[in-house]
This record gives structure tokens, sequence and C-alpha cells, in this order.
């Protein structure tokens, strides 16, 4: 290792570091310029740092696996292919922008947790803060902390990210402290104009079953809804159809 490689380790230009000789032999043979052998190396460095962002972003995510939208299959039932332009959109991140917030709505295994991974992964791609977590995951976190009096620390683990997806809304009911809990996210997000993501088998209607009351079901609701994107999706359950087989629905 040469005095200049040592430098750009110590500046953390690991990168450049590693593909110095390359950089500088590719260089000579095209006859290019110190400037330009410097840019060269430069973007070497700047694509290794982005790829690193979005491998930790995709990490703290907790997606645990990175589906496109090339496996998500719109031919499975009509009601994707109504809703077909609208989830593409989603993809292109405007909605992180407005504070929009997605609500997907449909029964168990018609595809709704898939096509949230597939968005919060275009979001990590996209280097934006991004987590993922079931309702009673959440819920049962921040009722935890309670008891150590870490509370707040813990909400801003929900209430920051740029893009929070809450997956399986309405598969258990909550109490009067847990549905609380859940309108303290909702409502801090929605007042800081962040996106939320939502994946129900309930409609909005029957909220008041699976909350405590319609009174806090409403509230969270029109928080919601105010500024948002419904998709219900309809069809048979894609689990048995796929069993044993690669993921997609």
């Amino acid at each position: 290792m040469n005095s200049l490689q040592q430098k750009l380790n110590q500046l953390n230009l690991t990168t450049m570091s590693q593909h110095l000789d390359e950089t500088l032999t590719d260089a000579a043979s095209k006859n290019l310029s110190a400037a330009e052998a410097f840019e060269a190396l430069l973007d070497r460095e700047l694509e290794a740092r982005q790829t690193r962002s979005i491998d930790r972003r995709f990490r703290l995510a907790r997606l645990q696996a990175k589906h496109s939208i090339d496996s998500f299959n719109f031919n499975h039932h009509k009601t994707r292919l109504q809703c077909k332009s609208r989830i593409l959109r989603l993809l292109d991140l405007g909605f992180l922008e407005k504070g929009t917030a997605v609500v997907l709505i449909g029964n168990p295994g018609v595809g709704k947790t898939f096509l949230a991974k597939i968005i919060a992964w275009r979001a990590c791609q996209a280097n934006r803060r991004v987590l993922f977590t079931t309702a009673m995951d959440m819920l049962n976190h921040l009722l935890a902390s309670q008891v150590d009096h870490s509370l707040i620390r813990k909400l801003k683990l929900y209430t920051e990210p740029t893009f929070l997806l809450i997956d399986e809304l309405g598969y258990l009911s909550l109490d009067q402290q847990t549905s609380n809990l859940f309108y303290q996210v909702i409502s801090t997000r929605h007042s800081h104009n962040r996106s939320t993501l939502i994946t129900t088998n309930t409609a909005f209607s029957e909220w008041g079953n699976i909350l405590h009351n319609t009174t806090i079901a409403t509230a969270i609701a029109d928080r919601l809804v105010e500024n948002s994107e419904i998709i219900l999706l309809g069809g048979e359950s894609l689990r048995k159809a796929n069993k044993g087989q690669p993921p997609t629905e």
C-alpha cells in the first residue's frame, strides 16, 4: 500500500483506495487527464457509499426480503388491474413528499403485505428511512416501554421514519391502552406530515370493533383518510396456491 492509499484510507475513502491502481492504469491507457482520473475515482466512491447506504436502509427497515413489482401478478384479480395505475404511481414515491397515507384493505392472503414490502423496498432504494412492523409487534413494544418509562423514546422509533408500514391491523382487537398508543403513533405522524402505510382485513366502517371504541377509531381513520390512497385487493388467497414456490403474488 502506497502513501496515497494510506491517506485515502485515513480519510475513509476506502473504495478510492481499493481502485486507485486500477483507475490510474486505466487512465494512462486512455490518456485521461488527472482531473478525469480523479473524477472516476470519486464516482466509484460515491456509488459504493450509495450502495452501503441502501443496504443499511434495508436492514433497518426489517423487510427481510427485497421484492420488486415484477413479481406482483396484476392478473390475479380484477381489483389489481383496476388499481394498477395507482399502485405503479406509488412506486414513484411522490406520496412520501406529500405525507400521504396508504391503506391496503383485503382478506388474508390476497397480497397486501407483499405489495407493502414492494413499496417499502422501493423507498429504501431511494435512500428513505423506512420501518416495517406488524401492528401487534409495535404495540407490544410500546406497551412494554411503559414499564421502564421509556415510552417517549420508543415512540420516536415509530413516529420519526419517513415511511412507516404497519401490517396486520385488525387480526386482533385492541384494548383501551393499545388503542391509545396506536392513536399516538398515527396522530404524531399525521401532524408531522409523514406517510404511513397500513394493511388490514377490516373496512374502515368496522374499525370500531377492533379498536377500543368508535371515538378513537374515528379519530384514527379521519387522520388517515384526510390525505390517503386507499386500495382494495380482492381474490382468493395466494398463500395456498404459492406453497412451495418462489415468492410471487
